[in-house]
């Protein structure tokens, strides 16, 4: 290498220094590319239990509107006693999925990265799915005490 003109090796070093400006710069936009998608992973694990949490409303609503109408649609078809007790179970089901759909959004195994889109805030679910809670209570109250369709 001694050998070599001053200029070659001279290139040599520029060349390099190139070189490793290059694979710098690749190191950051590389580094910043895998953020950016673990931030949008991010935000599709969110969006999924804010869907999740939707679907488990949404059972309670079906389930809150068959107990209620279990009353007027079975009365008279089959003894009172089953009609109580189809009412009964599809609202107790009601109040578990409004239940189940707050403790599926708020309790999440492990944590996830922090997204960027705004979360639900956990009171505000709490209070809306308490109040189709007490729903579902007044349904029970008028299904055993309230009248016949007859």
């Amino acid at each position: 290498m001694a050998d070599e003109p001053p200029t070659t090796v001279a290139q040599s070093v520029e060349t390099t220094k190139e070189a490793a400006q290059v694979s710098a710069s690749a190191a950051v936009r590389t580094k910043s590319a895998a953020e950016r998608a673990t931030e949008l992973a991010a935000d599709r694990t969110l969006f999924a239990a804010e869907r999740t949490y939707a679907a488990w409303v949404r059972t309670g609503l079906v389930g809150l509107a068959s107990g209620v109408g279990s009353k007027k649609l079975l009365d008279g078809a089959v003894p009172p006693w089953m009609v109580l007790g189809t009412g009964t179970v599809l609202l107790l089901f009601s109040a578990f999925c409004f239940g189940a759909g707050v403790w599926r959004q708020l309790v999440v195994g492990t944590a996830p990265p922090e997204p960027d889109v705004h979360q639900l805030p956990p009171a505000l679910l709490a209070a809306i799915n308490g109040f189709l809670a007490l729903v579902v209570l007044t349904a029970m109250v008028g299904l055993w005490i309230g009248p016949t369709g007859r």
